[in-house]
């Protein structure tokens, strides 16, 4: 509740201090001598009306049963604190989905068509079927974000909505039903106050905690901008895979997602399958081993592509399209053909490799 202290300060002040008891009781001159620390943070620090507001948030949480998880705490998401820009603590309802090996985020556009419901169904139900721990991680906002929750619920597996606001409403109020759900069988957290409502930045800062949740981020269906695409661009950072359902050219509804795709920012995933063999999950469900591959034999271009990468493997479009004289546009299409025929598989980076042993 500090002005001016963000989660990279608050970690730094308690890193430094040794805890964030002793970061109230440190004098100023003793805060200002850590790195990053000025004297407006440090005075923001000296407000004596800090300690009573926490003192109404304790007697708040108690009352409405409402965890309050530091990231300090065992039942702290793991992937969190893998961020440097990570909460230092968070606000939960519900048991199940914090901790697990394996998790996805969902997200897309609020105006979703019914391709875009259909195609986020089936993946999540498919991936229940096929991956034991899974946890399906989304924003509860209408369209993509409420669909993905849904079939996870439908499907019998946890899931866990982020917040952008504190748990004194829910928004939209319209899926305050489906948050009773996830309370029973997943979660819903959020890293604000009780007090804080649902306003516009607040769901910028959510998107960090979605991407940040997760092995792995897939866009179902967006436009060109919105938060969808920064959702993305987090995970990216943070060094997650992204995933894209495409869409046709002509729906601006999916020109995020093949943006994303055509860029190399993000994998092709047209199915459940695809989100297996992209983050490399061995299904552990009975029944469910992969089909053998067909034996490939690639055309002139693409042989001449795939034993670069067998040379040197995790090279990048250009350094492909130096070393073999094709245009980079004309890699870039190569690359997105046999990438489909699963014949290549690229890393974080737009960095490819070789699965196959061309005949």
């Amino acid at each position: 509740m500090a002005p001016s202290i963000g989660p990279v300060k608050a970690r730094k002040l308690i890193d430094k201090l040794g805890s964030a008891q002793e970061v109230f009781k440190g004098q100023e001159k003793e805060l200002q001598s850590i790195e990053g620390i000025g004297p407006t943070t440090s005075r923001s620090l000296d407000n004596r009306s800090l300690i009573s507001r926490a003192r109404q948030e304790l007697e708040y949480t108690a009352r409405h049963r409402i965890r309050i998880i530091s990231f300090d705490d065992p039942a702290f998401p793991d992937q969190l604190n893998q961020c440097e820009d990570g909460p230092i603590l968070i606000y939960a309802r519900g048991e199940q989905g914090l901790q697990c090996k394996r998790s996805l985020s969902v997200v897309g556009t609020r105006r979703a068509t019914t391709y875009g419901r259909d195609v986020c169904r089936q993946v999540v139900k498919d991936l229940s079927q096929k991956i034991k721990d899974l946890v399906i991680v989304s924003g509860l906002a209408y369209g993509i974000d409420v669909i993905a929750h849904q079939a996870a619920l439908d499907a019998g597996i946890p899931t866990v909505a982020v917040l952008g606001h504190g748990f004194s409403t829910i928004y939209p109020y319209a899926h305050r039903e489906v948050a009773r759900k996830i309370i029973r069988s997943g979660a819903l957290v959020t890293d604000f106050h009780s007090g804080m409502g649902p306003e516009r930045n607040n769901f910028l800062r959510r998107n960090r905690i979605i991407a940040g949740m997760s092995n792995a981020t897939l866009v179902v269906e967006s436009a060109s901008e919105g938060g969808a695409l920064i959702t993305a661009d987090l995970a990216a950072s943070y060094g997650r895979d992204v995933l894209a359902v495409p869409g046709r050219t002509t729906d601006m509804r999916s020109k995020g997602c093949n943006e994303l795709i055509k860029s190399c920012k993000a994998a092709l995933v047209q199915s459940a399958e695809d989100v297996l063999y992209h983050l490399n999950w061995d299904p552990d469900r009975p029944d469910t081993a992969p089909s053998p591959r067909p034996v490939a034999s690639p055309e002139n271009e693409e042989l001449q592509l795939l034993q670069l990468m067998i040379s040197k493997p995790g090279m990048k479009p250009d350094t492909l399209s130096a070393h073999s004289g094709i245009p980079i546009q004309k890699v870039l299409s190569i690359l997105l053909q046999m990438e489909l025929k699963r014949w290549i598989m690229v890393e974080p980076g737009s960095r490819y490799h070789c699965l196959i042993t061309p005949s």
